[in-house]
């Protein structure tokens, strides 16, 4: 799509829209740079297009003489009438009124993802996935730069690095590994990956999808453009993927943490194994060989040496560098031992699928703390994986009255069921509560948006707590 002089509304003022904004006045567009937050100002907006630290200033210097107009609250209907193209930010939903009349009248929707992947020179890696994503997208990213180079390899995307701000950047011989969240494959239109991986499809923002079938049909749309050419690495144990392993447009490269496999990558014992027409080969010793923990880090693993393989990478380099990777910040994170208590940090568990994995990590009594913004999702499952491990069940924010009962109604003792008001008095009460020998963990199950702009905030302020003590 040709953006010269196209009248171009960027919805959202975060990252991503910066970084659209940045890369559209490289395209030439004329830029209405639009949020609808009546508490912010068209000077807060030009504020944050010129203050973004991960811009040069050269770039700030071009978006200041491009034609950038800076409109909040409510759009005119004059200047929504001009709009010949719109480009999303991923927290807008794609069904707003706005949005809704612009589409009527047949006005091109992209997303960031999506406006990147116009300007890309190299080869695009995407993973998306319920859970698992950022882990196997950083482990990814570092093979990548161990075979290539750091200055050929850009990691991009939901990881907190927008693609559009990185994309200029691309060459021939580049590799771009993205992590792709449902709300960004809601707009992709040409976007095509060399390869692709869905890790795995569990219940998760369904307050935006409405249903799993629109939930799971966004995380597919990550092969849309893909063909028989092209790799799409897919988890055998997850009913959605295995499903779509039999419809999927690219070549389908499995793996299982359960099962024996004919032809992918699967765990044997303590042994990840690669097998090709049943013949075998062991690649790794899952605890000798990794500094990972649980079996949803295997699974990442394998995901991540079935994606670099189909990339091209020896894999005598795919499993020094798995040697020598550590946990990603947030994710199931060890941050120290206090007065013979340790502390993990698994922030990142933001829905019940990804707090299983937390607490299936645990090796100890479990202060657990739980918690945060309703995303309409049920805790049954998580409830039920708490076994003999969980002792105390602390939970904060939103969601803590519809935790608490489900806990009940599965028969978790109502007296180690307790409630916080703020965070500090939630961690406070987690130390009082651990006893020598005990784990705190802090793997709510919930996003963190009410109490925190994000999950990594949750996760640094949990961090530097425990590093007071």
């Amino acid at each position: 799509m040709n953006f010269q002089n196209v009248k171009t509304l960027v919805i959202g003022s975060g990252i991503s829209g910066v970084g659209a904004v940045y890369l559209l006045s490289l395209f030439g567009a004329d830029i209405i740079f639009y949020d609808s937050n009546e508490k912010l100002t068209p000077e807060d907006l030009q504020n944050k297009l010129e203050q973004e630290p991960r811009l040069q200033e050269e770039a700030v210097q071009r978006m200041r003489t491009a034609p950038v107009y800076c409109i909040t609250g409510e759009l005119p209907d004059a200047v929504e009438a001009q709009v010949e193209a719109v480009v999303l930010s991923p927290g807008v939903p794609t069904d707003i009124s706005l949005v809704n009349r612009l589409r009527e009248r047949q006005v091109p929707i992209l997303g960031e993802i999506e406006l990147g992947f116009l300007a890309e020179k190299g080869q695009v890696v995407a993973i998306t996935g319920t859970n698992g994503k950022t882990t196997t997208t950083t482990l990814v990213g570092d093979i990548m730069k161990a075979h290539l180079g750091d200055e050929k390899v850009f990691v991009v995307g939901n990881i907190g690095n927008p693609y559009t701000m990185e994309v200029t950047a691309t060459a021939a011989d580049t590799v771009t590994v993205a992590e792709i969240s449902s709300f960004q494959l809601e707009t992709v239109r040409q976007f095509a990956p060399k390869v692709s991986a869905i890790l795995n499809v569990t219940p998760d923002h369904l307050n935006r999808h409405h249903t799993m079938e629109a939930y799971a049909a966004a995380k597919e749309a990550i092969t849309c453009n893909q063909s028989k050419a092209d790799i799409c690495v897919l988890n055998a144990e997850n009913s959605y993927t295995a499903d779509f392993a039999g419809r999927c447009p690219a070549q389908a490269v499995l793996f299982s943490s359960q099962h024996t496999l004919k032809n992918g990558y699967y765990l044997r014992g303590d042994h990840i194994v690669k097998a090709v027409d049943g013949a075998e080969t062991v690649l790794l010793d899952i605890h000798q060989d990794m500094n990972l923990v649980g079996i949803c880090n295997v699974e990442n693993v394998m995901a991540a040496i079935a994606i670099a393989e189909g990339m091209g990478v020896p894999m005598e380099t795919i499993l020094r560098v798995i040697r020598d990777f550590h946990a990603v910040e947030h994710r199931i994170e060890f941050v120290a031992t206090k007065r013979g208590v340790d502390y993990y940090n698994d922030s990142k568990g933001t829905n019940p699928d990804a707090a299983i994995q937390g607490i299936r990590a645990m090796s100890k009594p479990t202060i657990l703390i739980g918690g945060g913004y309703d995303k309409g999702n049920e805790y049954d499952e998580w409830i039920e994986n708490f076994g003999d491990k969980v002792k105390y069940l602390v939970l904060i924010g939103q969601t803590r009255e519809k935790i608490a009962e489900c806990a009940k109604k599965h028969g978790f003792a109502a007296d180690r069921i307790r409630f916080a008001d703020t965070y500090d008095a939630c961690l406070q009460l987690c130390t009082q509560l651990a006893e020598d020998g005990d784990a705190v963990l802090l793997s709510p199950a919930c996003a963190s948006w009410g109490m925190f702009p994000n999950y990594e905030v949750r996760g640094k302020q949990f961090k530097e707590y425990v590093h007071a003590l």
